[in-house]
């Protein structure tokens, strides 16, 4: 087969993270401070123990309250990321929820946002946007989705309300893993793909997921086979989807207090600190396509990126970071729903040239103790992947690697780390990059 490889002038020939390298500054109009946050435990199933969504979303608000060192008080406005309430719960109007389960914050401007997998990232972005604006100083995030209180066939098909219903001429059993499978196929058509990258990423990410106690898989355990093409061991799901290339569909919620830079300051003198080590949000990238997956790859058909929104995307979170590349971040938190989102976003962030992404698997780059380790936190393979909370979650953990609490999950001196959350077949995609105060 013949491989198509793309200019240099598109993405550094064997892009690295060399560290810390780039300026502060950009264009956001105002710095917004991460405060503070909390993650369920994504192995709980909440409706074996007579709870709900109600029960996660308290848990995260008032843990992330907590770990902020703040009173409810503090909190002016609130945004929810959820995807699929109603069909899961019949719940909708989850704005209103956090003050129904905590009710110090009755009376607080309350909204929510839905995005598919995107979608506590979208809340994010409107959180920003206040605070950018002058309006509030001190806002509350909730990512929460309850997807293990039906059975996992139910689940699955209502997560199909991401695709566009009817219309993406799939033929399929499982949407999903379809139309990622049809995203490797071409990768392969494109580039050329070799299937053993997929499984070393599986591979990867479920090991870094043993090193997180708040992980769905981290007691899990693997045989020498499970992360080959072995169809006993990894069967096939769909074409160009094995078992172990998928994401979990998980129970989970995760909550971050955000801020301006004057209410941090504030909150920083009053504990004798400083906002040097204080995470804070330093650039963004907001981009959609439409739902259709396969009008997304004609389109794309005679460029070097698959997604060229994505590559998009991800610029833009670098250039209102003031820097100028990957080569900034000292790791990335990324969108795995299943091995070949995570393909993608290699070549896309420009750790590789477009479609090259397994030279960053091959050399190990991608790794613990590489030059840019991806999904420390074990992703959404290892982690899990509760839709609507996977956009705060990444932030979460990208707040704790930069401030040295990652625990188990920390890469040495971490400085800058970059998200990048996905919503449906790319439809929705955003990316934050994550600094430390004095960065």
């Amino acid at each position: 087969m013949q491989r198509r490889t793309a200019s240099s002038k598109l993405a550094p020939p064997g892009g690295q993270c060399s560290r810390h390298s780039g300026k502060r500054g950009g264009t956001m109009s105002e710095a917004v401070f991460i405060l503070g946050g909390h993650q369920t435990d994504f192995a709980k199933v909440w409706s074996r123990q007579g709870q709900d969504i109600s029960d996660m979303m308290r848990e995260t608000t008032l843990g992330a309250l907590e770990d902020a060192r703040l009173d409810a008080s503090a909190i002016q406005s609130i945004h929810v990321g959820n995807a699929f309430g109603e069909l899961q719960r019949q719940q909708a109007h989850l704005g209103a929820m956090v003050a129904q389960v905590v009710p110090e914050l009755w009376g607080v401007p309350a909204m929510r946002h839905e995005g598919a997998c995107a979608s506590s990232s979208l809340a994010v972005l409107s959180a920003m946007a206040e605070i950018e604006a002058g309006r509030y100083d001190c806002v509350l995030v909730v990512g929460a989705e309850e997807l293990k209180n039906l059975p996992g066939d139910a689940a699955s098909q209502n997560q199909n309300a991401a695709a566009w219903q009817g219309h993406e001429d799939i033929d399929c059993k499982f949407m999903w893993p379809a139309g990622f499978g049809l995203v490797a196929q071409e990768y392969e058509r494109r580039y050329g793909l070799d299937r053993k990258y997929l499984n070393r990423i599986a591979e990867l990410n479920y090991g870094h997921a043993k090193r997180n106690p708040l992980a769905q898989t981290r007691k899990w355990v693997f045989d020498a086979l499970s992360f080959t093409d072995d169809d006993e061991a990894n069967p096939m799901i769909e074409p160009g989807s094995r078992r172990q290339d998928c994401g979990q569909i998980t129970d989970g919620a995760c909550a971050i207090i955000l801020s301006s830079e004057r209410f941090a300051q504030t909150q920083a003198k009053r504990r004798g600190a400083s906002l040097s080590a204080q995470p804070r949000i330093a650039g963004w990238g907001h981009h959609n396509a439409g739902l259709r997956l396969l009008d997304k790859l004609e389109r794309s058909r005679d460029q070097a990126y698959v997604f060229p929104h994505l590559r998009q995307t991800i610029e833009d979170a670098w250039r209102r970071a003031g820097v100028s590349g990957i080569e900034a971040m000292d790791g990335v938190e990324t969108h795995d729903c299943f091995t070949t989102t995570e393909y993608v976003a290699i070549d896309h962030l420009g750790l590789t040239p477009p479609g090259q992404s397994w030279q960053a698997v091959e050399d190990g780059r991608i790794e613990r103790g590489g030059s840019c380790p991806v999904n420390m936190s074990g992703g959404l393979i290892g982690c899990g992947h509760p839709v609507g909370a996977t956009g705060t979650r990444m932030l979460f953990d990208a707040a704790r690697q930069v401030s040295g609490k990652a625990g188990e999950c920390q890469i040495d001196n971490a400085q800058r780390i970059q998200t990048l959350n996905i919503g449906g077949s790319f439809a929705t995609v955003v990316s934050f990059v994550v600094a430390r105060g004095d960065q």
